[in-house]
């Protein structure tokens, strides 16, 4: 398939919560959830599709917004009708057209609700991008900085390989293979990726803010106990806050191109898993954006 076809999209959506209600502390989980619901009710083959993708063909991040603290239980937060709040949604799965149709059809055409657990969000605006491959590879072309900057907006949380460890600082090669599995998962057959751990490890440098930098663990899921007879949650531990990747000064180009093109990417795609469910949003931060740590 073309780099011009293939296309990812990503959506800022304004709600405001239809009464007073609570939710949990992480929210991503009950969001992701309730809108495979609304793809369902119009699309139900890409409900599926997203819901069964072993990368997460799209990233949902938990609501930002002001919270009240008056919750009867302690794990979770108050949404008030007076506000609003608002939560991101990217879009990597080849077919994102119809995702993103399957998602705005039923949202803004028909005026449907968001159904959490303990009440509905009511759409208000949505603001939506879309860049190509194609546009993304000139842009990269186009960059000669020295360093990218991440904002960990949500939790992100990296496995490491295949293991129970996660990692709980923005490593350099934790976040950067993480996204080029994401990317080879997703981008045309013509852009896929050879670039090894031991490229980023060598030819990056993380410097992380130790203001913004801060530690989670994030409810991603639940699953039925069958000794106590409920379903309990399921955790992830991850990192937010603002770090920079700065390129050593004999940094290959094609190493380059390659981090400079994931960072691009990751505002669409997350980073580390459970992106779906409120983790790994992230913004990425190029060139004039950046203001380094200590500089």
């Amino acid at each position: 398939m073309s780099t011009s076809i293939i296309a990812m999209q990503q959506m800022m959506l304004t709600v405001r919560p239809t009464i007073d209600f609570e939710v949990p502390n992480s929210t991503g989980y009950q969001l992701y959830s309730a809108l495979l619901a609304v793809m369902r009710s119009s699309n139900p083959g890409a409900s599926g599709r997203v819901h069964d993708s072993e990368i997460g063909a799209i990233a949902v991040s938990g609501l930002s917004g002001t919270f009240g603290r008056a919750a009867k239980r302690p794990v979770n937060k108050m949404l008030y009708s007076r506000r609003t709040y608002q939560f991101h949604i990217g879009i990597t799965d080849p077919d994102e057209i119809e995702v993103f149709q399957s998602l705005i059809q039923p949202l803004i055409l028909e005026g449907m609700d968001i159904n959490l657990e303990a009440g509905a969000l009511r759409i208000e605006e949505v603001t939506s991008s879309t860049l190509t491959f194609e546009e993304l590879m000139v842009a990269v072309s186009r960059y000669d900085g020295e360093v990218v900057e991440f904002v960990f907006m949500s939790p992100a949380c990296i496995q490491y390989g295949n293991s129970s460890v996660t990692e709980m600082f923005p490593h350099r090669t934790a976040v950067f293979n993480s996204l080029l599995s994401k990317w080879n998962h997703a981008c045309p057959e013509e852009l896929k990726m050879n670039v090894e751990r031991d490229e980023f490890a060598r030819y990056l440098a993380e410097k992380p803010d130790a203001k913004s930098y801060d530690t989670h663990s994030v409810m991603v899921n639940t699953a039925y106990d069958s000794k106590r007879g409920h379903s309990r949650p399921i955790f992830r531990q991850g990192f937010t806050g603002r770090c920079a990747y700065r390129f050593v000064r004999d940094a290959p180009q094609d190493v380059r191109n390659a981090v400079v093109a994931l960072a691009m990417f990751a505002e669409y795609s997350g980073v580390g898993s459970s992106v779906g469910r409120g983790c790994g949003w992230v913004w990425a931060k190029m060139g004039a954006e950046v203001r380094e740590v200590g500089r």
